[in-house]
C-alpha cells in the first residue's frame, strides 16, 4: 500500500488516499439502486449500510500508518490532504453515521418509508463531512458543505407527511442557504486578500504580507472582512450565539434519528473545517492582527453560546428542544477549545459528545413511537418503574452529557477547560464551568421525573429494537471507556499533534 501511494503522489493522483469517501459512495449507490431493483426487506438494506461504513472504517485504519510515516498524504492539486486530524475525523463520522443507519432501522420500519434513499443520503451526507475534513482548499470546504448540507435537508423532511418535518427542512435550507453564501463570499475575500485560495497559500500570505498573485502587501481590509463573514457561516453550521435560532425548530421538527446525526456528525464536520481554516490558517503572530481579532470575537461568541443554550434549555418541556438548546451550549464549549488553538482538545470534546448523544436520540426514537408524538419530558414520568433498563441507561448518558465525573463528558470538558486555562482564558472557563453547573439542573429534571413520579397510564411499549438497543449498549460502553480509561486515545492523538505541526 505505501507503495501505491508513493507511486500515485507523482501523478497527484491518489485514490487509494480517498478509499474511506469512495467506498461509502459506491456503497450509498448500490442501497439505492438495490432498493429500487427489489424493494428489499428491511435487513437486507441494514447489511448493505453497515458493510459500508465498516469497509469504510477499514479502509481510513489502513491510512494511519502510512500517514504516520509521510506526515501527511497530498492529492489532487493539495485539495484534499490525507493526515492524522482528518482521519480522526473520518472515524468519528463514520462511528456515528453506522450508529445513525442502527438507530433509525425501527423508525423506517415503523413508519413505512423508503429505507434505501434514507441510508444512502447519510451515506453520502459522512462523503462530504470527510471532505471537509481533509480539504486544503477552500473550494474542497464549499464542495464538501454542499454535499453534506444537501444531504441532511433531505434527511430533516423525510418524513414527507409531517408538517412540522417539513417545516424543520424547509427552515434549515433557506437559513442554512444563507450562512452558506456568508461562507462563500468571505472565501471569495480571503482569496482577493492572499491570492490564492489553498489554505497553505493563505496561510504563507499572510505570514510574508504577500499576496500571492500581485505580489503586493496583502489588502488588510479585504482579509478582515472575508475572516468575519467565514467566522459567521461556520457560526451557524456550529449553532453558536447569535446564530443558533435555527437549531430548536429544525431539531424538534426532524426525526429523532436525523436530530442525532445532525446534532453531532453535522456539528463536527463544522468544526473540523473551522479548525483547518482559523487554527491553521490564521496562525498568531502575523496578518496584522487577524489571530488576534477572530480570537477575541470568537471567545465573546463562546461565552454567549454558553449563557444563552443553558439558560434557554431551563425552561424547555419538550425533550428534543431541550437537547437542542443543550447542543447548543456544548458548542461554545468546544469553542472554549478552539479559542485556546488546541484543535485535539476540541476533537476529544466532539467524540465524547457524540457519542453520549446518539445514545441518547438513540432511546429518544423509541420512547417517541411512530410520528414522534411522545417528545415531551413529562411523558417519561413513572418510566423507572415500567421501564428500568431504558431509564438507567438514559440516566447514564443525561450524566455524562451534564459532565459528571467517571462519563465521556467529564473528560472532554475537563480537557477542554484545561487547554483554555492555560492558554490564558481565564473568564472563559469560568463561565464555562458555571454554565456546566447550571446545565445539571434540566439534565436532572427528566432524571426525577422518570424515577420520582408516579406512572399516570400504563404505556403500550414494544420490545427495544435491536438496533437501538445496540447502539445505547455501545454510547454506554464508549461514555465509560472514555471517561474513566482515555490514556490510548490520548497517545493516538498525540501522533496525530505531530502530523497537523509538520502541515503547519
Amino acid at each position: 500500500m505505501m507503495t501505491l501511494l508513493l507511486q500515485t503522489s507523482v501523478l497527484d493522483i491518489n485514490y487509494v488516499a480517498i478509499w474511506p469517501m469512495i467506498i461509502l459512495s459506491i456503497s450509498g449507490i448500490a442501497v439505492l439502486l438495490f432498493g429500487i431493483a427489489k424493494d428489499p426487506v428491511h435487513r437486507d438494506m441494514s447489511m448493505i449500510g453497515i458493510v459500508g461504513f465498516v469497509l469504510a472504517g477499514v479502509a481510513t485504519g489502513r491510512l494511519w500508518l502510512p500517514v504516520k510515516t509521510v506526515g501527511q498524504i497530498r492529492a489532487f492539486s493539495n485539495m484534499v490532504i490525507i493526515d492524522h486530524f482528518s482521519l480522526y475525523f473520518f472515524f468519528i463520522f463514520i462511528i456515528i453515521g453506522l450508529l445513525t443507519l442502527l438507530i433509525s432501522a425501527s423508525f423506517l420500519e415503523a413508519e413505512r418509508l423508503p429505507v434505501g434513499e434514507f441510508y444512502s443520503l447519510v451515506m453520502f451526507a459522512v462523503v462530504g463531512m470527510m471532505l471537509m475534513a481533509a480539504a486544503g482548499h477552500l473550494v474542497m470546504i464549499f464542495l464538501g458543505l454542499e454535499i453534506a448540507s444537501i444531504s441532511t435537508y433531505a434527511l430533516a423532511g423525510y418524513r414527507r407527511n409531517d408538517l412540522r418535518s417539513n417545516e424543520s427542512a424547509i427552515k434549515y435550507f433557506v437559513l442554512g442557504s444563507a450562512a452558506t453564501a456568508f461562507l462563500l463570499y468571505g472565501m471569495a475575500l480571503i482569496y482577493g486578500a492572499t491570492g490564492s485560495a489553498e489554505l497553505e497559500g493563505i496561510r504563507t500570505a499572510i505570514i510574508d504580507n504577500v499576496n500571492a498573485a500581485t505580489k503586493q502587501p496583502v489588502h488588510t481590509e479585504l482579509l478582515f472582512l472575508g475572516a468575519a463573514m467565514m467566522l459567521v457561516g461556520f457560526s451557524f453550521k456550529v449553532s453558536a450565539v447569535p446564530f443558533h435560532l435555527w437549531t430548536p425548530d429544525v431539531y424538534e421538527g426532524a426525526p429523532s434519528s436525523v436530530t442525532a446525526f445532525m446534532a453531532t456528525a453535522s456539528k463536527a464536520a463544522a468544526f473540523a473545517a473551522f479548525l483547518r481554516v482559523f487554527v491553521f490558517c490564521f496562525v498568531p503572530g502575523y496578518g496584522q492582527g487577524l489571530h488576534s481579532a477572530w480570537t477575541t470575537s470568537l471567545e465573546t461568541i463562546a461565552i454567549l453560546t454558553m449563557i444563552a443554550g443553558n439558560i434557554a434549555a431551563l425552561t424547555q418541556h419538550n425533550f428534543k428542544r431541550m437537547l437542542a438548546y443543550s447542543s447548543i451550549a456544548h458548542a461554545g464549549y468546544a469553542l472554549v477549545g478552539l479559542i485556546a488553538d488546541d484543535w485535539q482538545a476540541v476533537a476529544f470534546y466532539l467524540l465524547t459528545y457524540s457519542i453520549t448523544n446518539i445514545g441518547a436520540f438513540g432511546l429518544i426514537t423509541y420512547l417517541a413511537g411512530r410520528g414522534d408524538r411522545e417528545t415531551e419530558i413529562d411523558d417519561l414520568a413513572g418510566l423507572g418503574f415500567n421501564n428500568l433498563g431504558v431509564s438507567i441507561a438514559m440516566l447514564i448518558l443525561l450524566l455524562s452529557l451534564a459532565g459528571i465525573p467517571l462519563t465521556a463528558g467529564f473528560m472532554g470538558k475537563f480537557i477542554v477547560f484545561k487547554a483554555a486555562w492555560q492558554k490564558g482564558f481565564h473568564v472563559a472557563v469560568i463561565v464555562a464551568v458555571v454554565t456546566s453547573a447550571v446545565s445539571v439542573y434540566y439534565y436532572l429534571r427528566p432524571m426525577v421525573i422518570m424515577f420520582f413520579r408516579e406512572l399516570k397510564v400504563e404505556p403500550k411499549r414494544l420490545p427495544l429494537p435491536t438496533g437501538v438497543l445496540v447502539t445505547v449498549v455501545l454510547s454506554i460502553l464508549g461514555t465509560f471507556y472514555l471517561g474513566v480509561m482515555p490514556g490510548r486515545l490520548f497517545q493516538a492523538m498525540e501522533n496525530a499533534k505531530v502530523s497537523f505541526v509538520q502541515s503547519r
